[in-house]
């Protein structure tokens, strides 16, 4: 599999634009996932996240010859910030022209970001991190997520992200973010606990 992704990509940056799409579907699952964790609850109710993958791939199709010309960019990286940019233009699109529709929504994600969107996280980490038993205290679990996400610095948002729910290894986050690995590392060390240490502190006032 390696070796044929490697292949394609020579293809690829040799004009052979044939090959972006056996490229795009050895990433669309994981593509998939990061755009599902970044839909925020007013977004979510107007773009499904297949939509946002199709309309990505027409986008990389648009701009494949600018990641040839450039020739240094990891071509996971490159359809990663396709998707993302996607996903702002939808959110404008969608949610910012129409904030009387998503009023309370929006209180709850304010300065939305597709890096960060905290009702995305929260709601992916109880599900994550409580059993099924404790549904009943999720909301009022996720008010605390929220705000305690919104807290963060946003690099330790966007780190959360990349490992948690993209599923990246550390080395990828750091090359990403343009970090050393250790600094990756001890971020989402952070991040994470925090983030538990909110969970245990409801459990045990529960």
């Amino acid at each position: 599999m390696a070796g044929d992704t490697v292949e394609l990509l020579q293809a690829l940056k040799e004009g052979d634009r044939d090959a972006l799409a056996p490229l795009f579907d050895r990433y669309r699952d994981q593509l998939q996932r990061i755009v599902e964790s970044r839909l925020g609850g007013g977004l979510k109710k107007r773009v499904d996240a297949s939509d946002v993958i199709q309309q990505s791939y027409v986008e990389a199709q648009n701009r494949i010859q600018h990641f040839v010309q450039d020739g240094s960019e990891p071509f996971f990286g490159w359809l990663r910030q396709i998707a993302l940019q996607t996903l702002i233009d939808l959110h404008r699109r969608h949610v910012g022209t129409k904030k009387r529709d998503v009023r309370q929504e929006v209180s709850l994600h304010r300065d939305w970001n597709p890096n960060g969107n905290s009702g995305s996280f929260s709601d992916q980490l109880i599900a994550d991190l409580t059993s099924p038993s404790h549904a009943a205290i999720r909301d009022e679990r996720a008010v605390s997520l929220r705000e305690a996400i919104n807290s963060m610095d946003p690099i330790d948002r966007e780190v959360l992200a990349l490992r948690h729910f993209d599923e990246l290894s550390n080395k990828r986050v750091a090359e990403i973010l343009g970090i050393e690995q250790a600094a990756a590392s001890n971020r989402y060390i952070r991040a994470l606990k925090r983030l538990k240490d909110i969970l245990d502190d409801q459990s045990i006032d529960s």
